[in-house]
């Protein structure tokens, strides 16, 4: 009997941590359904994505591994995903545990390790520090490196 997974999230930055998860997902079951959470749902969450939701839904489809990516809208999404596509199991990081137990009484609950080291929030608080003025010193720095390399060539 085939088992359908489905997980949810924002997949913004995409990065190993990402990929990780959504492997382990498929290695539970036959079929991976991800839901991508919208730039208007996030907002509702207070998150502001910034990769726009089209760019991040076409990453996630473009996996192998994930075969069907759909949007999400709403918290109460999640229960009717799960009748609509007959899903077996709700997975999900750990960083969630016990958020969604409640759907235990529909499916089997999951709640996956992270991957150590990374973190769309951690690459979120270092890309903030590149305020302009940074940017700035950065690009002045880089070419007095570039025109150094120029002259000892």
């Amino acid at each position: 009997m085939s088992k359908t997974v489905i997980t949810y999230g924002t997949f913004d930055l995409f990065h190993i941590g990402h990929l990780n998860i959504l492997k382990r997902l498929r290695g539970l079951g036959d079929r991976l359904i991800v839901g991508v959470s919208t730039d208007s749902f996030n907002a509702q969450k207070g998150k502001r994505p910034l990769v726009p939701f089209e760019h991040r839904l076409e990453i996630v489809k473009s996996l192998r591994f994930v075969d069907e990516a759909i949007e999400e809208n709403s918290w109460e999404q999640k229960l009717t995903d799960i009748s609509a596509y007959d899903v077996d199991i709700f997975g999900i990081g750990e960083d969630w545990k016990g958020k969604f137990d409640s759907l235990g009484e529909r499916v089997e609950v999951v709640y996956l390790p992270r991957t150590s080291g990374i973190s769309t929030t951690e690459m979120k608080r270092i890309l903030s520090a590149f305020d302009e003025k940074h940017v700035s010193e950065l690009k002045r720095t880089l070419d007095s490196i570039s025109q150094i390399v120029k002259e000892l060539s």
